[in-house]
C-alpha cells in the first residue's frame, strides 16, 4: 500500500472540525471555528466559495441522500438547512440549546437525527422539517451517531464512555456497550453490517460484533483521542484519524495495521489534531486543527 499527498487546500483561518462530500461528485464541504461553511472542488483542488455565513463554530455537516438539503450543526444548538434547489438557507432547526455534535439521516424513514451536548437526540421529518420526537440518550453529551447499513439500528457514542444501541423503528434502547474508559468520539458500522467500530478519547479502537454486540477486538490504536473512523465503501479497509496528528489504515477483515500517515513517517501531514476523515473512492481526505484540508491518494495494490 502506497500513499501520495496530492493536494493541500488552504483558506480556513481557524481549526477545521468537520467535512462532508457532496452528492454532486467532486465537491467537498468543510466547517470549523470559522465564519462560514466552505465549498471546495476536488477536481481542481481549489476553493469555490463560502456557501453561507455562520454565527458560531460548525461541528457537524450532513448531506441527506435523495434530498437536496445540507444540514450544518452549530455550537449554539441550531441546525442550518441549505436548499440546493433554491440556493438559499431555509429556517434553521431550533430545539437544542447546546452544541450539535453529529447529524445523520435515515433514508427509508426520511428522518433526520441530531445529537447534542444536552444528552438528547432530536428526530426531524426530512419532508416537512418538523420535529417528530426527542429521545433522551444520556445524562451527558451525545458525540457521534452511526446508522447500520440495513437502517434497523443506530448507535450513539457518548461522553460518559458508553455506546447506546437503539432500534430505528421505535427508538427503543436495545443495548448499552461498556468498554471505553473515556468519551466515545467516533463510531462506524462496517459496510456489511457485521461489526461496529468505535474510537474514544482513551485512544482505543474497539470492534463490536453486531450479532451480539460483544467486544471481539481491542486495538490500542493511537496515542491520543480517536476523532474519526471511516470505512472504505468497497475495499476491506478502514481509516482512523487522531488527536496525535496521525492517520492509520487498518484491515477491516483482519484488523491489522497497514499504513501510518504522519510527519514522523515522512509524510507532509498535519501538524495538529486530525478531526475528520472521508473516503472519496481511493482518495482519503483529512481536516485538522492546523486549518488545512489534505487529499491523499491511496494505492492499495502496491
Amino acid at each position: 500500500m502506497t500513499v501520495e499527498k496530492t493536494a493541500e487546500l488552504t483558506g480556513h483561518g481557524n481549526p477545521i472540525f468537520t467535512l462532508e462530500l457532496s452528492q454532486k461528485p467532486g465537491i467537498l464541504f468543510t466547517g470549523g471555528n470559522d465564519k462560514g461553511l466552505v465549498e471546495w472542488s476536488l477536481k481542481d483542488n481549489a476553493f469555490i466559495k463560502v456557501m453561507f455565513p455562520v454565527a458560531t463554530s460548525i461541528y457537524a455537516i450532513h448531506g441527506s441522500a435523495n434530498f437536496p438539503l445540507l444540514f450544518t450543526g452549530l455550537r449554539n444548538g441550531d441546525v442550518l438547512v441549505f436548499d440546493f434547489l433554491k440556493q438559499q438557507l431555509l429556517p434553521p432547526l431550533k430545539h437544542h440549546q447546546k452544541p450539535i455534535f453529529d447529524v445523520k439521516s435515515v433514508s427509508h424513514k426520511q428522518e433526520l437525527l441530531v445529537a447534542s451536548e444536552d444528552g438528547t437526540v432530536s428526530i426531524w421529518s426530512l419532508d416537512t422539517l418538523a420535529m417528530l420526537h426527542v429521545v433522551k440518550i444520556s445524562d451527558d453529551t451525545v458525540r457521534c451517531i452511526s446508522i447500520s447499513p440495513d437502517e434497523k439500528q443506530v448507535a450513539f457514542g457518548c461522553r460518559n464512555n458508553q455506546i447506546h444501541i437503539y432500534n430505528l423503528e421505535d427508538y427503543a434502547l436495545l443495548k448499552t456497550l461498556h468498554g471505553h474508559t473515556m468519551s466515545v468520539f467516533s463510531l462506524q458500522y462496517a459496510p456489511d453490517g457485521r461489526f461496529l467500530v468505535s474510537g474514544g478519547r482513551d485512544a482505543q479502537v474497539k470492534i463490536w460484533d453486531t450479532a451480539s454486540y460483544n467486544l471481539v477486538y481491542n486495538i490500542p490504536a493511537h496515542l491520543f483521542a480517536v476523532n474519526s473512523i471511516v470505512f472504505h465503501a468497497s475495499l476491506p479497509y478502514f481509516a482512523t484519524g487522531s488527536m496525535d496528528k496521525s492517520i492509520k489504515i487498518w484491515g477491516a477483515d483482519d484488523f491489522k495495521l497497514y499504513k501510518i500517515i504522519s510527519r514522523e513517517k515522512g509524510y507532509a501531514g498535519h501538524q495538529l489534531s486530525i478531526n475528520k476523515l472521508a473516503w472519496n473512492s481511493n482518495q482519503l481526505i483529512s481536516v485538522s486543527d492546523d486549518k488545512k484540508v489534505i487529499v491523499w491518494d491511496i494505492d492499495f495494490d502496491s
